[in-house]
């Protein structure tokens, strides 16, 4: 399919390119998003990419046409806007500047551009929007099968396991009627009559739901919507129908509902016990007819609902289905629903119902079994290849009423069996046959972190006991968020090659509705991996879409007060350092920034600026004289102690150094955004934070930070807190530190991105290499050499919980950045302009990097051979970049095989990094120089 897509898009441009223009518009989207089906903006904001083969190319002009039907877009009748020739550069983030939208309507679009010799493209190929349904108009009933006071559920957010009594969990299930723990299956019947135009679907089912019309799955999605405070805001689905999807007469739609992060149940293992209440449905079907009549299918007392077959099903302990409970056609036409019950009208979420925005969680790669070990007598360990988030798909023959229990985990106990101690236990998914040939399932509404499967009292591939099922096949499928990749890393060193591939699987193995700390034991958004990996995250994924979704769960999160909490969203609350530290809490602020830098789309920063804003002025209500101290500090710092709160540097130079970055950040928020009333107040707390952290932290005779540990010193150096005229004895101590060490490092979750940070960006980057290129803990090579496929929480594996952790993967950025050498000019953001400055460390040969930045592909691919530097780089048109050389001034450079001089190019120096630099325009180059 991949395949496909690529040759399609080759000829796309051949038939561009055919008609002689030298420019094309491609890669157009709305509001960040190709095609979205649910925009919530009044003024979308339209961007598209430069295509050309020619070098230095810019765009110089611009012309939208905004039209209600493709057919009369392609006949250039732009009803709704056209723009008109606009002489301008900017081909990103334009907002619609036409008639107004209405809600829940399809609208089409196209762009032509005109390059600096001002000839022009041809008309682009025609994208689309659809406007997002507002409350007014979906008017939402809730329906189920048991109103939340019937339901007798657990209310508040205290229920966390480790202060929850036995007697006090077990009353919770008696007290609990058992429809408000089940799965239920829904059923609407209704008739089309007539000629259908178009039919859309807005649908929300909590805690999740699968969605068939005439018995066929709607969507590719798992786990929808996505996960929120369900107190503030839910989320709503749209899904847009084809013409064939619905038929002539009698239509059936079916939703199948899962408890997930809305109800979670008692049994088995939780994390806590907390409910919003039973599962529940809102859907709103709106058809429109050709003859321009139109229909409302929506969620109401006439639908009717049963058990389903998922008899048990919980984010945290697991899933069973009975396939004797099957009933088959339930969701399709002629199915005789009388003994089906009409649903209960239930209280709505309190939160507000919003589109979903963000990308859905999809299964993304699937695993056969690698290798199969009987542990014992008819019982088989499987190893699947690969720890990951997700669920096994199951093929098995038995008889009717026989069970098999799927055991999942991360790591083996010492017999071979599948442990389950670190990760949260008991956890297991089961089947009960029906006897009736060859059966296939998986789970819907459950998911784990696991490698291993472990299935007993079963034979496998062959009949040995004629009483006992037999399983014929296994999968394991990997699910993730389908925002899709931006970039991809390779160099001439194995542990920084299989360091991208361990963290990255853990990444993806935790990038679900929210980030995950973990896919198993918790699965709670724990905010700080978000800001401290935040560069790998952008460097790796399409975050366009995923990060405002962060910041909505955060400012759902925010107490009155301004605390944004460790987690988001907060379905329990922990208390205490765990509940408050500002570590975690200034995500709210450096997340948006990092998104502007990035994008260039300053969105978050305006709709959130009142998050940041209040979250500054929490910490300055907890601060005594600027300093603050509380908090987890640098969580899990390495060393002989146990992990857990920081042992190595003080917790309030931790906090207190975040609390200056969030001012500093806040008040650089309040310039570009032209807050005057808040500028200097800002400006002036940021350096009063400055000076108490100088004066409380800072020794003059040792010209030490705090305990002089390596996070005492990194943070300041990177956060530019340090007084110029001390910064380089601080980075020495710095690094004399690392070297007393065996150059290793002794941060921990919080100062990893700190402390590689400093050196990389103050130019000790060959530390950096010796820092990582081993393989004794801490360290990456540590783990790879101990056989594992994913990033652990601990350094060394056999000491920590969790083997599925992305929170100290923050090398990525220096992959990226340094290795490859793409950085981002904070001047142009969005990649406008930026750096190419590869570092040439080690004894590295080659390094190649891509990235898919919003302009198009960047490329930065080096290799050392011969005594010669060789450089080939990919700048999207409208954009330039300059490239900086590690060699000096006089050295013979040339770009693609020509001289400087035959080309007019100028070289210049960089004194303080000594490198030599050249000014590009958008092309593809390869340069070569001597080292």
């Amino acid at each position: 399919m991949k395949c496909c897509k690529t040759i399609l898009f080759f000829i796309c441009l051949l038939v561009t390119f055919s008609s002689n223009a030298q420019i094309a518009a491609d890669h157009l989207t709305a509001e960040m998003a190709v095609n979205p089906l649910a925009v919530i903006q009044k003024q979308p904001r339209l961007s598209w990419q430069l295509v050309s083969k020619e070098s230095n190319v810019s765009q110089t002009t611009y012309q939208v046409l905004v039209a209600s039907s493709e057919k009369k877009l392609k006949n250039n009748e732009a009803d709704l806007w056209d723009s008109g020739k606009v002489v301008s550069d900017k081909n990103l983030l334009i907002p619609y500047n036409g008639n107004p939208l209405k809600s829940e309507t399809k609208y089409f679009w196209k762009v032509k551009v005109w390059n600096q010799d001002s000839e022009s493209s041809n008309w682009s190929h025609v994208s689309f929007f659809r406007t997002a349904a507002v409350a007014t108009d979906l008017n939402p009933t809730w329906i189920g099968a048991i109103t939340k006071a019937n339901s007798h559920l657990p209310e508040g957010r205290n229920y966390h396991t480790a202060t929850f009594k036995k007697e006090k969990k077990e009353a919770l299930i008696n007290a609990s009627d058992s429809l408000a723990r089940s799965s239920i299956l829904l059923r609407k019947s209704f008739a089309v009559s007539k000629g259908i135009k178009e039919a859309v679907i807005y649908i929300s089912g909590l805690g999740h739901y699968e969605l068939t019309i005439n018995g066929k799955k709607v969507g590719t999605s798992e786990f929808a919507p996505l996960w929120t405070d369900y107190d503030k805001t839910v989320n709503y689905n749209t899904y847009e129908l084809k013409a064939c999807d619905l038929q002539r007469g009698e239509n059936v739609i079916g939703v199948l509902l899962g408890n997930g992060m809305y109800n979670m149940v008692a049994e088995r293992y939780a994390k806590f016990f907390v409910s919003f209440g039973p599962p529940t449905l809102f859907l709103k079907m709106k058809v429109i007819y050709k003859d321009g009549s139109s229909a409302i299918i929506k969620s109401d007392e006439s639908w009717k609902y049963s058990k389903s077959p998922i008899t048990f099903n919980s984010i945290f302990g697991g899933e069973d289905y009975n396939a004797n409970l099957e009933q088959k056609g339930w969701d399709s036409k002629g199915f005789n629903d009388a003994k089906w019950k009409k649903v209960v009208i239930q209280e709505a979420p309190k939160g507000t119902l919003s589109a979903q925005t963000a990308p859905p969680i999809m299964v993304q790669k699937q695993y056969g079994v690698a290798t199969v070990k009987p542990i014992q007598s008819n019982t088989y360990v499987f190893n699947m290849g690969q720890n990951l988030s997700g669920f096994p798909t199951l093929k098995v023959k038995g008889k009717k009423g026989q069970t098999v229990r799927l055991w999942v985990g991360e790591g083996l106990n010492d017999d071979g069996t599948v442990g389950q101690g670190r990760s949260g236990k008991p956890y297991y998914f089961q089947y009960t046959l029906k006897g009736d040939g060859v059966e296939v399932w998986q789970p819907k509404f459950s998911y784990y972190g696991y490698q291993y499967i472990q299935i007993e009292n079963v034979n496998y591939k062959q009949v040995t006991q004629a009483n006992l099922p037999t399983i014929l096949d296994l999968k394991s499928n990997f699910i993730y968020n389908s925002a899709g990749e931006a970039g991809s890393f390779e160099c001439s060193n194995d542990i920084f090659n299989k360091a991208h591939e361990l963290i990255n699987n853990s990444i993806k193995s935790n990038f679900q509705s929210v980030l995950t700390d973990c896919p198993h034991r918790e699965k709670l958004g724990w905010l700080e991996e978000a800001h401290l990996n935040g560069p790998g995250l952008l460097f790796n994924y399409n975050m366009q879409t995923y990060f405002p979704a962060i910041m909505q769960n955060i400012a759902d999160a925010q107490r009155e007060n301004g605390l944004i909490p460790t987690i988001a969203p907060e379905y329990v609350v922990f208390g205490g350092d765990f509940t408050d530290s500002p570590e975690w809490g200034v995500t709210g602020i450096i997340l948006p920034w990092m998104y502007y830098e990035q994008y260039g789309d300053a969105s978050l920063l305006e709709k959130y600026y009142p998050v940041m804003k209040k979250y500054v002025d929490y910490l300055t209500s907890m601060s005594k004289n600027h300093i603050v101290s509380h908090g987890l500090g640098d969580w899990y710092d390495y060393g002989d102690h146990p992990a857990g709160y920081s042992k190595n540097s003080p917790i309030a130079l931790s906090a207190t150094s975040h609390y200056y970055y969030g001012a500093h950040l806040l008040a650089k928020t309040a310039k570009l955004l032209h807050i005057e009333e808040d500028i200097a107040k800002y400006e002036t707390l940021a350096d009063n934070i400055k000076k108490a952290f100088n004066n409380k932290f800072f020794n003059v005779e040792t010209k030490q930070y705090g305990t002089s540990s390596q996070f005492s010193n990194a943070v300041p150096v990177f956060m530019d807190i340090v007084e110029p005229q001390y910064k380089s004895a601080v980075m020495h101590n710095l690094l004399e530190d690392i070297k007393s060490k065996g150059n290793r490092l002794t941060t921990g979750d919080v100062g990893n991105r700190y402390l590689f940070q400093a050196l990389a960006r103050n130019g000790e980057n060959e530390m950096m290499y010796k820092m990582n290129n081993h393989y004794d803990a801490p360290g990456y090579g540590f783990q790879i050499k101990f056989g594992l496929t994913t990033l652990t929480e601990q350094w060394d594996p056999r000491k920590g919980n969790s083997w599925n952790h992305f929170m100290m993967g923050q090398i990525e950025e220096w992959f990226y950045q340094s290795l490859a050498g793409i950085v981002p000019d904070d001047e142009n953001p969005g990649f406008k302009h930026f750096f190419i400055q590869p570092e040439i460390v080690g004894d590295m040969t080659f390094v190649k990097a891509h990235y898919k930045s919003v302009y198009g592909e960047i490329t930065s691919e080096w290799e050392k051979k011969e005594g010669k530097l060789f450089l080939k780089i990919q700048i999207p048109a409208n954009t330039t970049a300059t490239v900086k050389l590690p060699v000096e001034k006089s050295t013979e450079i040339t770009v693609n095989s020509k001289s400087l001089g035959k080309l007019k190019l100028d070289l210049g120096y960089d004194a303080n990094q000594k490198k030599s630099t050249l000014e590009l325009g958008s092309g593809i180059y390869t340069i070569v120089c001597k080292l």
